[in-house]
């Protein structure tokens, strides 16, 4: 089954994370239906990549692939644990498009120990990244977003109801912390037709943290792509109607129609839920 996919070519996204894995994957999909992105992350060609030099992609590079496809792309070094740079970013956004009708928060820190075993510094960059670099970014744009049409805050994070994952307590905390923003934020612009939502894949996803925390097997995880399907499904639908919902992307996909996934898997066989995977016996997380 193909899916149908959204008209965007009267959009703009600013994305949180494009520089690879799933942040790039939604950029592109995007893209490819005519939405101008605004590429922003840490990682950037013209600052030599600071910390990230043995990291592939680029702000730059994720911004040459937007524009292949035909949409524009305006690339932002950002770190989201600076609230001024993100004011800025979205204030140099909007200026750059006239309006920014879709923020989507990516970006985030992953440290997969448990709480005897991860160190306070590094629950600590999870908290600013996660919960206050997913604040930020939404307040940067919370009033913008009141006054323009088709607007959406999308936030890769799972359902406050997630079973809790043995071994990655504080994680689970942050990321359900960027779910909880961004689904009261649906309360606080009721009435403004904005579309607050949060969405989680079922199954681990194939990027650079999935392999280096060793989630499971290639058996075990999907494309990027599953996600970025995801997103442009949400972005089909009303934003005045659906709004303060946190979603999988098995659901939205089956509510669309779809009833076979396996074009996502990375090998033949159905993969295992993520929750099964983190509470695997033998699965054992780099110390």
């Amino acid at each position: 089954m193909t899916l149908e996919k959204p008209d965007l070519s009267d959009s703009t996204a600013f994305i949180t994370g494009t520089t690879r894995g799933i942040g790039k994957e939604i950029a592109l999909g995007l893209a490819a239906q005519g939405c101008n992105i605004v590429s922003t992350g840490k990682t950037s060609e013209e600052s030599d990549y600071g910390d990230d030099r043995d990291m592939e992609g680029s702000i730059e590079q994720t911004a040459r692939e937007v524009e292949e496809l035909g949409a524009e792309a305006l690339p932002i070094r950002l770190d989201i644990r600076d609230e001024e740079a993100v004011e800025a970013a979205a204030e140099q956004a909007i200026d750059q498009f006239g309006e920014v009708n879709i923020v989507i928060n990516n970006a985030s820190a992953i440290f997969l120990l448990g709480t005897q075993s991860l160190p306070p510094k590094r629950f600590d960059l999870m908290t600013d990244v996660n919960v206050r670099g997913t604040y930020a970014t939404i307040r940067a744009f919370a009033d913008h977003l009141k006054g323009v049409d088709n607007a959406w805050v999308l936030t890769n994070s799972p359902p406050i109801s997630v079973d809790r994952m043995p071994g990655s307590a504080p994680y689970t905390w942050s990321k359900l912390g960027m779910t909880f923003i961004t689904l009261s934020l649906a309360a606080e612009l009721d009435g403004h037709d904005v579309g607050c939502n949060s969405f989680w894949p079922v199954t681990a996803i194939d990027t650079r943290a999935t392999r280096y925390f060793g989630l499971g097997t290639e058996d075990d995880w999907r494309t990027p792509q599953i996600v970025a399907d995801t997103v442009l499904e949400i972005l089909r639908r009303d934003p005045a109607t659906f709004t303060g919902n946190a979603v999988y992307d098995e659901e939205v996909l089956a509510d669309a129609g779809l009833t076979d996934f396996s074009e996502y898997n990375l090998t033949p066989g159905d993969p295992r839920p993520m929750s099964a995977q983190m509470t695997d016996p033998d699965y054992s997380r780099p110390e």
